[in-house]
């Protein structure tokens, strides 16, 4: 709610409406699906780890090294329990469109 000023009788009107799709029954032609995308960083250790001993846990230092980033996106059909996700390079207009194309083309054909 960070970027709404105010919460006013017409956004509670939609934010209802919304709402009101999740107590609706399951139904797979009227598929109730999420959408999410989050950049994450790769990272490499910089030093080994010393192997866990007897009555010694495993040891990793907490440095890293930079190995570029990549991006997720995931579709969620929570009544349905299905995920769907793919990891790509860039996150561009682009690549956001080709994922939703493989929802549309390969995951959900028929809805």
């Amino acid at each position: 709610m960070w970027c709404i000023q105010t919460i006013d009788t017409i956004f509670r009107t939609h934010m209802y409406d919304v709402l009101d799709l999740y107590g609706e029954p399951y139904d797979p032609q009227r598929a109730l699906v999420n959408l999410d995308e989050k950049p994450k960083q790769l990272l490499l250790e910089k030093r080994t780890s010393t192997p866990m001993m007897s009555g010694s846990p495993e040891k990793y230092d907490y440095e890293y090294v930079r190995n570029g980033t990549a991006n997720i996106f995931m579709a969620v059909e929570f009544k349905a329990g299905k995920r769907v996700t793919r990891v790509t390079k860039r996150r561009t207009m682009k690549d956001f469109a080709l994922f939703v194309k493989v929802l549309v083309d390969e995951e959900y054909p028929d809805v």
